[in-house]
């Protein structure tokens, strides 16, 4: 039975062609003589279309927000992630008092936008982790928090785990890959 394949309508913030294709070159290369490790760059693949995916634009839901609202919302948010995202703020872009946005928002996407907005931070975190070497103050100054330890608070509660444990579990699995890759390389008669 065949399946039809999801569409693709927008690509994620930041997504990088380059980086995609090299994952798909190496789980073909790497699907004959080691499946496992294939299947780890196809999740990564995957990875990539979710990790900086904001909540998705749903229909407009009676006392909630119009689509044209949440995505106007959405966008000024990751705009300005890396500085003081206020209510008042997000709540003008949706052109309606904030206690009026609080609630549409809410009913909306089914948080706060204090939470939501967590949620973005601890995202573009992760991203940075994955695909820069800058310490953890760095980034927690990039995703508009005050500090490490700020981000270490908020990302716990988000993750359940340290952005340190997280980063380094991540890059051990990474190279654990990269190994792994090298070794069937050897192992395939060419």
């Amino acid at each position: 039975m065949l399946h039809t394949a999801p569409t693709i309508t927008a690509l994620p913030h930041g997504f990088a062609p380059s980086v995609a294709a090299s994952l798909l070159a190496n789980a073909v290369s790497t699907l004959d003589h080691n499946p496992h490790v294939a299947r780890h760059y196809l999740e990564r693949l995957a990875a990539m279309f979710v990790e900086d995916d904001p909540q998705p634009i749903r229909k407009s839901v009676k006392g909630g927000l119009a689509a044209w609202q949440l995505r106007g919302v959405v966008q000024h948010i990751e705009q300005w992630l890396g500085s003081t995202v206020g209510l008042d703020a997000l709540a003008e872009v949706a052109r309606l008092s904030t206690g009026h946005f609080c609630r549409a928002f809410k009913v909306t996407t089914g948080e706060t936008p204090h939470a939501f907005l967590i949620r973005q931070r601890v995202r573009r975190a992760q991203t940075l982790m994955l695909r820069t070497d800058e310490t953890l103050s760095q980034i927690a100054y990039a995703c508009g928090l005050t500090d490490q330890a700020h981000l270490t608070r908020l990302f716990r509660r988000v993750v359940g785990v340290t952005p340190l444990v997280w980063r380094q579990t991540w890059q051990r699995s990474h190279a654990d890959v990269q190994r792994d890759h090298r070794a069937g390389d050897r192992s395939c008669p060419t």
